[in-house]
């Protein structure tokens, strides 16, 4: 009886190891790589961006310290010194990422209308040299 109940335990603990990796690949692996590109976006602010702060404020940056930054914010340019963790998006590093996705897009689009023209000169030609034959 004893080995009985040993048998469901080891049972029980590869359940729970199988539970265990399943959260981690669903849950914590993509918080990680998620927190990794948001300080990766907040290291890389340069003098000129245009960034947005997680409690909704929108200014350029004027001043970059360690860890700190200076924005410009409004028509009347007041200055505000915010922590680096503050920012929420990098509006200037997104619509240099969507340009260039758009470009990437363009030039796929191109590829493939010389592939087709390319294409359909081959099967005009070979349909001409049927007709030539006969």
């Amino acid at each position: 009886m004893n080995s009985l109940f040993s048998g469901s335990s080891a049972t029980m603990w590869i359940y729970f190891g199988v539970i265990i990796v399943v959260m981690y690949f669903l849950m914590i692996r993509p918080q990680r790589k998620r927190t990794k590109e948001e300080q990766q976006m907040r290291d890389n602010i340069q003098i000129g961006d245009e960034i947005t702060t997680i409690g909704g404020i929108m200014g350029r940056v004027v001043t970059v310290k360690e860890d700190s930054l200076i924005i410009e914010s409004g028509a009347d340019r007041n200055k505000i010194k915010i922590t680096r963790t503050a920012v929420g998006i990098n509006n200037t590093a997104n619509e240099k990422l969507a340009a260039e996705r758009e470009a990437a897009k363009a030039a796929q689009e191109k590829e493939r209308a010389a592939r087709l023209e390319a294409k359909g000169k081959t099967k005009k030609k070979k349909k001409e040299d049927l007709e030539d034959k006969y």
